[in-house]
């Protein structure tokens, strides 16, 4: 099994400038395998796809530097308006098997899939380039309806290729579980970005925790 990495999640509201100077010093801080861009206006609802896009063209360049791959959530047609390197889709959002005929098989498709063995295998059929499962822990980024046991990341790496990615109020005190149990993937937003010492710190620590695991 290879080494898990680090999979960072944009917090829900930005400040664009500013966010890209702390993005900057994110990335410099250690490893990053992935950025991507969720946006959510204050009442939940999405953003313009012209806030979207500035986004885009502001922050890309910055991934770009680090060779971290930039993706959307929810939106593979804006992906392709952009560099983005793909998206990420949830249950109810373009089904994979479209987002993949959409982007190509140049661009990452990756797929959330909850709790369920049962829609990470359909994933898979369907040309994900990864699943994800969660929530494992309780968070305050986005509201879940299904709990997850680190075991369903064990069970993955036993039946399938595919990379796993484990999200859901993930931090550098709760991780080593995910970790062990073999998530290829951390996807975090808030213990980022939240850290009591800072984003950089965090991204140092998560690092530390996936070295020890080796």
């Amino acid at each position: 099994m290879s080494k898990c990495r680090l999979y960072i999640i944009s917090p829900p509201r930005i400040e664009l400038d500013s966010f890209a100077k702390t993005l900057q010093q994110t990335l410099d801080a250690g490893d990053v395998a992935s950025f991507q861009l969720r946006l959510k206006s204050d009442d939940t609802t999405p953003l313009s796809d012209d806030d979207i896009l500035r986004a885009c063209e502001k922050l890309i360049p910055i991934t770009q530097k680090y060779d971290v791959a930039f993706l959307l959530n929810d939106r593979p047609d804006l992906a392709i308006q952009t560099q983005a390197d793909g998206c990420h889709i949830g249950q109810n959002d373009m089904p994979c098997k479209e987002a993949r005929q959409l982007l190509g098989n140049n661009k990452i498709v990756g797929v959330t899939c909850h709790n369920s063995r049962h829609l990470a295998m359909l994933a898979g059929e369907d040309d994900a380039d990864y699943v994800a499962f969660g929530a494992f822990f309780n968070t305050i980024t986005k509201q879940t309806s299904s709990q997850c046991e680190p075991e369903i990341l064990s069970w993955w790496q036993e039946v399938a290729t595919l990379p796993c990615v484990a999200i859901g109020g993930i931090t550098t005190q709760n991780a080593s579980v995910l970790i062990t149990a073999g998530a290829d993937f951390l996807a975090v937003s808030n213990g980022i970005w939240g850290h009591d010492r800072g984003p950089a710190q965090a991204v140092k620590e998560f690092n530390a925790l996936f070295e020890k695991a080796k």
